[in-house]
């Protein structure tokens, strides 16, 4: 079957406007065009569509989903049961949270008694699943399954206290950095405070520390650009000088 551009738009729920965008992006062409200029779309385009939304329903930039589709080894199938798997993750996620609201309700009417641990498990898992999302792949590249799984498994059991003591750390980590960074020495004594900050809050994501791991991290903090924009904001040129403070401290 065959439609024009204003069909599949209310077929799929997008605008004419966001369609002739995706094909001036050479994202989503049509079919063929009509001598009238008129836009002519096929099964292949319906599909093809298909998938971008469900990208797009992932907060996947369009320049990242057409990088992903135009490569060799893009696999459809394989895209969908990414998709399956994804969607199946965000819908436990939604779950658990409503799970803790029905919980908090009545806890409040005092039908049932919370634990702090429960109060927080929502919370937890959502932060463990926007990192996964955002960095899974190249942690897991780097220190493999059951090094990020320990980890998960590790956050998860994280006391109300302890959690809070970590985003503590994590602030006074950026603060020093900012400053360290201005001195611009990475052997400074501020440097190497740091950097001891930084061991200490890998302690409660970390179920084994080693140094070459330590090492490993902070380059990766300069090598993926997500990361590096993280410490971007901190600092200019915060990821390379935490990297360089790291070689210090570790010697």
């Amino acid at each position: 079957m065959e439609y024009t551009i204003n069909q599949l738009g209310k077929l799929a729920g997008v605008s004419s406007r966001t369609l002739r965008y995706y094909d001036e992006i050479d994202l989503l062409s049509p079919k063929r065009k009509k001598r009238n200029g008129y836009r002519v779309y096929g099964q292949k385009e319906v599909d093809l569509l298909q998938q971008i939304l469900f990208y797009r329903e992932m907060d996947m930039p369009l320049a990242a989903i057409k990088q992903m589709i135009e490569s060799e080894n893009y696999d459809r199938l394989e895209a969908l049961q990414s998709h399956l798997s994804k969607l199946r993750s965000k819908r436990e996620q939604i779950d658990l949270l409503i799970d803790n609201v029905e919980k908090t309700i009545m806890a409040s009417k005092g039908e049932l008694t919370m634990s702090d641990e429960e109060k927080f498990e929502g919370f937890k898992q959502n932060m463990i699943d926007e990192n996964e999302k955002k960095y899974g792949k190249e942690i897991r590249e780097n220190y493999g399954d059951a090094t990020v799984d320990a980890s998960r498994e590790k956050l998860m059991g994280m006391t109300p206290d302890q959690y809070e003591e970590a985003q503590s750390l994590s602030r006074q980590i950026n603060d020093h950095l900012k400053k360290a960074v201005e001195q611009g020495d990475p052997s400074s004594e501020l440097a190497q405070k740091v950097c001891a900050l930084h061991k200490e809050w890998l302690s409660y994501y970390w179920k084994h520390y080693s140094k070459e791991a330590h090492l490993g991290l902070t380059q990766l903090y300069v090598e993926d650009p997500r990361f590096k924009a993280y410490y971007e904001e901190v600092a200019e040129g915060s990821a390379e000088f935490l990297r360089d403070a790291m070689t210090v401290y570790c010697q």
